[in-house]
């Protein structure tokens, strides 16, 4: 008969502040939930503020996750609510202008696509082990672009802008990528 042996289960000790940055993000994943759905009702000043009050939970949990005051499951949650937010609201816009602004709704697929590209790309170099750099003000950028362009109506132009940032964004991390292979 084989003995089992009982183990322990050791838990990393997490980094203080670890709670704080958790909340965080976890307050900015709900806050831009309930934007994109007022975004699908056809509401976007409320949106605009709950889409800005998430972009600021989640930049600041974002950059206390990847400063020091959180640990690998708060980076991934940081990553995996960036995305979230990209589809609330950029996915919500486009849902909602499909019909009356095809401009918009391009835009707002367009800025989706490059967003997620970008994300993908960082994660790949990452995962290569290539330093590919994570930066909160290009985020930061493209929120405050469609959030402004939902607050004043400004979304035929906003939206295009934040497809630019997001290509440069994909464009720069593909540099690093490329960088680093061939050295």
């Amino acid at each position: 008969m084989a003995r089992f042996q009982r183990q322990r289960i050791r838990f990393q000790r997490q980094p203080p502040g670890t709670a704080i940055t958790r909340s965080c993000l976890v307050v900015g994943g709900g806050l831009v939930a309930t934007a994109g759905v007022l975004l699908v009702a056809r509401d976007p000043r409320p949106a605009a503020l709950l889409a800005g009050a998430s972009g600021v939970m989640l930049l600041v949990g974002g950059h206390r996750a990847n400063h020091g005051a959180g640990g690998p499951t708060d980076r991934v949650l940081d990553e995996l609510l960036d995305r979230a937010w990209d589809a609330a609201v950029l996915g919500s816009i486009a849902w909602a202008a499909r019909g009356t602004r095809p401009s918009v709704t391009a835009g707002a697929l367009l800025a989706l696509c490059l967003s997620f590209l970008s994300a993908y790309v960082r994660a790949r170099g990452a995962a290569l082990a290539y330093s590919v750099e994570e930066s909160h003000v290009t985020r930061g950028i493209r929120y405050a672009l469609v959030i402004a362009g939902l607050a004043f109506g400004w979304l035929g132009w906003t939206v295009w802008v934040s497809a630019g940032v997001a290509a440069l964004a994909a464009f720069v991390r593909t540099a690093q990528v490329a960088g680093e292979e061939r050295a």
